[in-house]
């Protein structure tokens, strides 16, 4: 199999050279070209052809958010992941690049500490993104085996409960997944909504703002013991796990520094188990586009108690890797694209329930 050909872009030699040193000590990766600003990174975007490109955000000549949308205004849907800095500015400079087309970003080194902290820093945020997002295996153990198809949902054994509440999953390429969806649903949502996005400190609270501008749902950043009201949605802050506490107030969110599950704090299988032991089972679950296998455990946990699963279809997902591993693990009721997904959510709500949907129609 071919290497990655990845073209960094960074206005920074030394990042470039830490950037260039990492991915080039990986069999799998090889960087064919750099750049020191946008406009010089479109203008080699034919002649090198890369597979992906990273790309810095604050740079002379043309920003990294401007470069974006000048490859995507040329119909090029080469992956594209930005390096962000961990402050206000940064996220929100970051949110805007995800908007103008960029599929997903890392966080870059703070200021501190030795070149080869550094360097590790971004050997573990940087490439098992680029892999997953050009389509290779992140662990290089064997070859790659094709996807198999989506697995029909184990029959149930009692009838399905009416939803409570709607809780929510999703990683690479959510952000804007997530622009699409939640602006969709109708501020007069009969349930609150949990929502874990994979995101760091600082940015959760940007995207919880943005959210709630484009929104007719309310839209926050999740605090501990706040009550769990209709047509909100609690957004778990990073390095935070959500989840759902009950007492003699009532149900209302949690949020704990417990340990990471699945590689990630926040992730989306406490707030899952969570949601099933508060609601009795009575949970609608969606997962949209992300890495790795987050929520498929506690999506099976959903279903037993007779909950309800949605996930986005492998074709309108940036990545199929949380979704996948519900959809081949037969743990989803329905399997849709994008733009489905906020329709079967009112229609779930409202309680209309429909046979087992996969991609192009009900089974």
């Amino acid at each position: 199999m071919n290497p990655i050909r990845v073209m960094v872009v960074d206005d920074s030699v030394v990042v470039r050279k830490i950037v260039t040193d990492v991915l080039s000590a990986d069999p799998d990766i090889e960087v064919v070209g750099t750049a020191v600003n946008g406009r010089i990174a479109v203008a080699k975007l034919d002649q090198l052809k890369p597979d992906l490109v990273t790309m810095d955000i604050e740079m002379p000549e043309m920003n990294g958010i401007e470069a974006v949308r000048a490859i995507r205004a040329g119909r090029s849907r080469v992956p594209i992941i930005m390096f962000s800095t961990l402050t206000e500015r940064g996220a929100s400079a970051t949110l805007d690049a995800l908007s103008a087309g960029a599929n997903e970003y890392v966080t870059k080194p703070a200021n501190v500490g030795s070149v080869g902290q550094s360097m590790e820093s971004v050997r573990e945020q940087l490439i098992p993104k680029i892999k997953a997002l050009t389509g290779r295996p992140v662990t290089p153990a064997r070859a790659a085996a094709p996807i198999p198809p989506p697995r029909q949902p184990a029959k149930r054994t009692g009838p399905g409960k009416k939803p409570a509440v709607l809780v929510i999953g999703s990683s690479t390429g959510g952000p804007e997944a997530l622009v699409k969806v939640l602006p969709q649903l109708p501020a007069s949502l009969p349930v609150p909504v949990l929502l874990v996005q994979h995101m760091p400190p600082v940015f959760t609270r940007q995207f919880a703002q943005r959210l709630d501008r484009l929104s007719p749902l309310r839209v926050v950043e999740a605090a501990d013991g706040s009550p769990l009201l209709p047509g909100t949605v609690h957004l778990a802050p990073g390095d935070h796990h959500l989840v759902v506490r009950g007492d003699a107030r009532g149900l209302h969110t949690g949020l704990t520094q417990g340990p990471p599950e699945n590689f990630c704090r926040p992730a989306v299988d406490p707030l899952f188990r969570s949601a099933v032991t508060a609601y009795d089972g009575a949970v609608l679950a969606v997962v949209l586009t992300g890495m790795g296998s987050d929520g498929r455990n506690g999506a099976g946990e959903i279903r037993a108690a007779g909950g309800t699963v949605i996930v986005q279809d492998q074709a309108s997902s940036v990545v199929w890797g949380m979704p996948g591993a519900i959809s081949q693990a037969g743990l989803a009721d329905e399997i849709l694209p994008l733009d489905r997904i906020p329709e079967a959510i009112t229609r779930h709500l409202s309680g209309v329930l429909t046979g087992t949907v996969l991609a192009g129609g009900v089974r």
